[in-house]
């Protein structure tokens, strides 16, 4: 009987590592990735994936927070001149919307609700992603913080508004 019982603990300690993804996120400017901001733990939930982030040292306010198409954070030309974490690509679109829009509706599956950074710096306010469900499907992809705000929108600007990548880090990479 107790050797059932351990391999059921067993058992469901291993599940539970199984369904949390945790990425570390790095600062990003032009001349690549730079020094360590936090980590943001993603777990599976029955209403959709929940992050749960720890991050420090970020201007205060509300931010952009999406994941990105491709798994580096490496900076790449856009437009003539150099992107941070540009190699990440775009927003995460795996149905092709091609169109920006809310965590709860239609659009890319890369947005996220917005990240909120309290007066200290400090994000650690879980956020809910509803219409994703599968910890496998975002494996190896890049996760990004905004420096602006994320109205959700291709309007009045492009992709919400968010402005410069200002962190990441590939999801299901340590550090």
């Amino acid at each position: 009987m107790k050797r059932w019982i351990l391999a059921a603990l067993a058992s469901t300690a291993l599940a539970a590592q199984a369904e949390t993804l945790t990425v570390t996120l790095h600062n990003v400017d032009v001349d690549g990735v730079g020094e360590r901001a936090g980590t943001v733990k993603i777990e599976a939930s029955e209403y959709g994936l929940v992050f749960l982030p720890d991050l420090s040292g970020l201007e205060p306010g509300i931010r952009g927070f999406h994941i990105h198409t491709n798994g580096s954070c490496e900076p790449a030309e856009n437009n003539g001149s150099l992107m941070p974490a540009g190699a990440a690509g775009g927003h995460w679109d795996p149905q092709d919307s091609g169109r920006h829009g809310d965590p709860w509706g239609d659009g890319h599956l890369g947005d996220l609700p917005a990240l909120m950074v309290e007066s200290d710096g400090n994000a650690r306010q879980p956020v809910l992603a509803p219409r994703l469900k599968s910890l496998g499907d975002i494996r190896g992809l890049a996760l990004m913080v905004h420096e602006g705000g994320d109205n959700h929108a291709d309007h009045p600007e492009p992709l919400g508004g968010g402005g410069g990548r200002v962190l990441c880090g590939v999801i299901g990479q340590g550090s």
